[in-house]
């Protein structure tokens, strides 16, 4: 009784209403895992210190971290991936959902059973733990033990035993007045550790190894389908710039990181998560009751926009040069130089990057243009997009429009042919996304390895790529300009339409969505322009 008089008046003084505080301090300390609603109450109506609104609640709950259930994309693929192998449906289903179902995967875990995504589907009432995607007390539960070994990877963390009451939850900053808090008001005590901020913890979910299966659920290899943590571990940012400092941003001086007794600190990161996959915040905001979004629209719009923003500001940079030797060619080359700490693109195989050139002569009339976007989603001139067989490949040198310098993952069967079935893929047909600085190819591990002609080509090397273009001026005279931009799309048109022929509502569903959105499905990272002569 004292202990919930003392918390409402100082709830009360805060601004937290006497009936959140009841609905925290009486709902079962005995249920684990708890959803994002146990703490919103306290990390939420936040402030930096120039008074700027910077809610850890509203940031998280427009972040794809939140909303990783909710995925269109995610939900059509798995479900794609159990309809071509149905004998392991129920083990596709639970390894998907520990990490994008993480805290019904850690409930059912304890109770000795595995998750089955679609019985959450659609995610609405009671279906709080499989809707909370990536939530509070998945990342802060995780214990620093084995984190950064291959063991913890696919989502493979460890938390507290059943046995453990209270359990604990992990933070950055060392207050005995808060772990007091946590445990009275949520039921979960708090220690600091700074593993919390440690890039290992987000390798664990963010390196993924996937199983290969063939006919009757026989397994024939191994897939490393997402690799962000690991291409990190092989360049120069792992001794400078963890995950969190680029995906969380820092706050501008001290700021409380509670609304409950909190005290300013400094060191303070926003929940952003900005990453790259502004298409779901998109899709989500066009289509909120249908996907079951529980942040605002104008919130899902604000996070879209954050992600485009990071993307043109700290994803790449494009040079353009004239280049020399080329008679009677509008010679140049194009270096892109990624800015990141990984592969450009990097994580799920369906993201992808490309030049898109044009070069107008001095009359204005356009005499060459390589990678436009078709209105459909589909990158003019690539082979891949035409023919689900076909894929283009690395280009050292460019001269005609139907060559396009398409910076991607390329998966392959075991007798060589090209899919975006995860589950049937076993190693890559073509892999020269941009590599970071630092990154050596000659020494890369299989798993983050180059693959094609990239791999033979000496401008593509760590932190850069260079594609020289030579084309005929067609008789126009000059000088020509030239405009390059590197695009990027998060989900590109084959992987988009590749769910059409499984004939079930999630993978029809994300195909019409995807048609929806498909004019708006890329960013620009880096534009560069430069006027040339023809070579003499």
């Amino acid at each position: 009784m004292k202990r919930g008089l003392s918390l409402l008046v100082v709830g009360l003084a805060m601004g937290i209403t006497a009936a959140q505080l009841a609905a925290q301090a009486a709902s079962d300390p005995a249920v684990d895992h708890k959803t994002a609603e146990k703490c919103s109450v306290c990390h939420t109506k936040l402030q930096t210190a120039s008074g700027q609104p910077a809610s850890i609640e509203q940031d998280w709950s427009a972040s794809a971290m939140a909303n990783a259930a909710r995925d269109p994309y995610w939900q059509g693929s798995v479900r794609r991936e159990t309809v071509e192998h149905p004998e392991i449906a129920p083990a596709i289903e639970n390894e998907c959902a520990s990490c994008h179902m993480p805290l019904q995967h850690l409930r059912d875990q304890e109770a000795g059973h595995a998750t089955a995504v679609f019985t959450h589907l659609p995610l609405g009432p009671g279906q709080a733990a499989a809707a909370d995607g990536v939530t509070c007390t998945v990342c802060h539960q995780m214990q620093p033990a084995g984190l950064g070994t291959e063991a913890s990877y696919n989502g493979n963390f460890t938390v507290a035993g059943s046995d453990a009451h209270p359990r604990t939850l992990y933070g950055p900053f060392d207050s005995a007045a808060a772990a007091k808090m946590h445990a009275a008001v949520t039921g979960y005590t708090l220690a600091q550790s700074p593993h919390i901020r440690d890039s290992a913890l987000c390798g664990s979910c963010h390196t993924l190894f996937t199983t290969s299966y063939g006919p009757g659920g026989k397994v024939i290899g191994k897939l490393p389908e997402q690799m962000p943590y690991v291409e990190w571990l092989h360049s120069s940012y792992k001794d400078k710039q963890s995950c969190q400092q680029c995906h969380m941003p820092a706050v501008d001086g001290a700021m409380a990181v509670s609304s409950l007794a909190g005290q300013p600190r400094d060191g303070a990161r926003r929940h952003t998560f900005a990453g790259a996959n502004f298409l779901l915040a998109d899709m989500l905001s066009a289509h909120a009751a249908e996907l079951g979004a529980a942040a605002s629209g104008a919130a899902l719009d604000t996070a879209s926009q954050q992600i485009r923003t990071l993307l043109a500001s700290q994803a790449a940079r494009l040079t353009v040069t004239p280049a020399t030797g080329e008679h009677g060619a509008i010679a140049f080359a194009v270096k892109v130089e990624n800015l990141t700490g990984h592969k450009l693109p990097t994580a799920f195989p369906s993201r992808r990057a490309w030049l898109h050139v044009t070069i107008t002569a001095a009359d204005g009339k356009v005499v060459f243009e390589s990678g436009k976007l078709n209105a459909d989603g589909s990158i003019a001139g690539n082979s891949n997009d035409a023919d689900p067989t076909r894929f283009s490949p690395h280009y050292t040198r460019i001269t005609n429009p139907d060559e396009v310098q398409i910076f991607e993952p390329i998966l392959g069967t075991t007798d060589g042919k090209v899919t975006t079935g995860l589950l049937q893929a076993t190693g890559y047909l073509k892999d020269n996304r941009i590599l970071p600085a630092g990154f050596d190819k000659t020494t890369a591990p299989p798993e983050i390895a180059v693959h094609g002609q990239a791999l033979d080509d000496p401008s593509f090397k760590g932190g850069e790529s260079t594609t020289v273009y030579a084309v005929s001026s067609s008789g126009a005279a000059g000088p020509f300009h030239v405009a390059a931009e590197l695009v990027y799309q998060p989900v590109g048109f084959r992987w988009a339409h590749n769910l059409a022929p499984v004939k079930a509502d999630e993978t029809q569903r994300f195909v019409k969505l995807y048609d929806e959105q498909a004019a708006r499905s890329s960013a620009v990272l880096a534009k560069a322009e430069e006027q040339i002569d023809a070579g003499k």
